[in-house]
This record gives C-alpha cells, sequence and structure tokens, in this order.
C-alpha cells in the first residue's frame, strides 16, 4: 500500500468515502458525519495540500487529512504555543477495515508530523461516540478534555469536542510514502 497526496480529481471519492463511513456509522447508532460536506470546503483542503489517501494497487482504501490549522475554540492559548499537527477525517473502506490501516496511517501522520517539528499529534472527535473515542485511546493517544457548549474555551455547541493528543515520534508504518517531505511547522 502506498499513500500519495491527494488530487483535485480525488474530491468527489473523498465524498463518496465521507457518505460510506455516515452510513456504517448510522448503523452502529450514531449521528456522527449525517450532515452533508460540502464540496468547495474538501476541495481547499486538498487544494492545502492536507488530504493524504492510502492506496492499495488501483483501489483508493483511506483517507486522512492533517493540518498545522486547528479549529478554534477547542485548544488553550497554551497547548496552541506547543508545535502540533492535527488530524481529521480518518476513513478506511469497510473491504480494508479490521486490518489496521488506520492505526497504521495514525502512525504515519504521527511520523509526518515529526518531521515537521511537532511534538503533540492532536484530535477532536466526535463527543457521543464512544467507539470511536475508545478506538484513539487504544492507539496510544491521551485524553485531555471535552468541549461541550457554554465552555469557556469553546464559545459555541461542539459535536465534535473530545480532544486527545499523543506525542510525536518516528514510526515504522509500512506504506510506500509518496508524498513531498512536510514543510517545518513555523517555516524553519
Amino acid at each position: 500500500m502506498r499513500i500519495t497526496s491527494a488530487r483535485p480529481s480525488d474530491v468527489s471519492k473523498l465524498l463518496a468515502f465521507r457518505s460510506e463511513a455516515a452510513a456504517w456509522l448510522s448503523r452502529l447508532g450514531t449521528d456522527q458525519w449525517q450532515r452533508p460536506y460540502p464540496a468547495d470546503r474538501l476541495s481547499d483542503t486538498v487544494e492545502d495540500g492536507t488530504v493524504f489517501m492510502v492506496r492499495d494497487g488501483g483501489a483508493t482504501v483511506a483517507t486522512i487529512t492533517l493540518t498545522p490549522e486547528v479549529e478554534s475554540g477547542l485548544w488553550t492559548e497554551q497547548e496552541l504555543s506547543e508545535p502540533s499537527m492535527f488530524i481529521s477525517k480518518l476513513s478506511v473502506v469497510r473491504t480494508h477495515a479490521g486490518q489496521n490501516v488506520g492505526g497504521r496511517l495514525l502512525d504515519w501522520a504521527g511520523d509526518r508530523a515529526h518531521r515537521a517539528g511537532a511534538t503533540w499529534l492532536r484530535l477532536d472527535a466526535w463527543t457521543t461516540n464512544e467507539d470511536l473515542q475508545a478506538y484513539y485511546l487504544r492507539q496510544g493517544f491521551a485524553y485531555v478534555r471535552t468541549v461541550l457548549e457554554g465552555s469557556a474555551i469553546s464559545g459555541g455547541p461542539r459535536v465534535s469536542g473530545w480532544l486527545a493528543q499523543r506525542p510525536t515520534h518516528p514510526a515504522e508504518h509500512g506504506f510506500v510514502d509518496e508524498t513531498p517531505e512536510p514543510g517545518r511547522l513555523g517555516g524553519g
């Protein structure tokens, strides 16, 4: 399996991934990802070079977004002063579920973040998806806190405010990495 940067031509595939994941999550009893995701917003993140795809032969089997940009209202000023990268939209097609593709992709993200100079790999997960939260804990993330509606930090309602982090480090993820070398955080 190889990992590549997403291309503009991948947007429809990424939207299909999200639809498949939303249907699967719905069958599991969670409302995560039930709202349609705007294609133009996804196109912007692809153009920014923060969306990555795992390809197995000719099939795209997983995706993740990894960025130094963070959604406002989730992390404290102190936390934001620490070099960090943030993951979101991790999704693995059902045909490759149970093969640790997601875990390896998290290792790849931690390795890439480390090479960019980040100390932390951070995420926010759906507040009511306890299975997803448990998954991230099994993957070595430590729970930080849950940001809910009315929180002094958030200033508004949150559905994806379960925060976790793990230190970055070099990792053997097993992918053939065809992505460009990451830029250093802070431009250094």
